[in-house]
């Protein structure tokens, strides 16, 4: 249903170095630059960060990225807490959402919650 999906950062050179490091074992690449912002994808770019530019408090998004396998859940959160993401869960299986549900979750530098899932089995 998405076709993508864009979020304001505080620092989008910042933003851009912690994403390029988490995305990266999700087969997620930056693609795309153009004046301050980025975009991100596996062929085209669908994740997009730019500067903030409304006024007032940001709220938290949650933003969720598919995962091939389940290492790569727990690749992608190794990558993310050791660029300095916030643990909010570590990998593990999620049964109240299905029964494959294997994900991870860290809040990014800008406050935002953002998973990797993989919804295969084992």
């Amino acid at each position: 249903m998405l076709d993508h999906l864009s979020i304001q950062v505080a620092d989008v050179a910042s933003a851009a170095q912690f994403y390029d490091t988490a995305l990266a074992p999700l087969g997620g690449r930056r693609i795309l630059e153009f004046g301050d912002v980025v975009g991100y994808g596996v062929d085209r770019p669908v994740f997009w960060l730019g500067p903030v530019t409304t006024d007032g408090v940001a709220r938290e998004a949650h933003i969720a990225f598919v995962a091939a396998d389940r290492a790569a859940v727990t690749a992608f959160f190794e990558a993310a807490v050791g660029s300095g993401a916030e643990v909010l869960h570590e990998p593990r299986i999620w049964p109240e959402y299905h029964e494959h549900y294997f994900g991870a979750f860290v809040r990014d530098r800008d406050g935002n919650n953002v998973e990797a899932v993989c919804h295969l089995p084992g």
